[in-house]
């Protein structure tokens, strides 16, 4: 499958993802720059995307522990998650994602 990802410099990207993996799996696996320092754990904030609005009720609601999270990323808007709680779905075809400003 494949995801469109938007980074920090507006150049979007289509890159290949696994069905089963997270967001931020895809991303790292692409090579495109994203922190992501706990790996995956959700104890951390440095995954962090915006979802394209059309795409926000199809990955579903985050959870409290990720709004808990959330409040330690910068710029953090209503389309805002954390790419390692969204786990990739076939629906999931063609969903676009931009990378947030990190702390760097």
């Amino acid at each position: 499958m494949k995801i469109l990802v938007v980074d920090q410099n507006g150049k979007e990207h289509s890159i290949e993802a696994t069905v089963g993996w997270t967001a931020m799996e895809a991303v790292r696996g692409a090579n495109l720059e994203m922190r992501a320092e706990c790996g995956g754990a959700c104890s951390c904030a440095t995954c962090h995307v915006y979802v394209d609005p059309a795409w926000k009720d199809k990955v579903g609601k985050a959870t409290e522990l990720e709004i808990e999270m959330l409040d330690l990323a910068f710029e953090v808007k209503d389309e805002s998650r954390l790419s390692c709680q969204i786990t990739l779905e076939p629906q999931h075809e063609g969903l676009r994602l931009t990378l947030a400003p990190g702390i760097d």
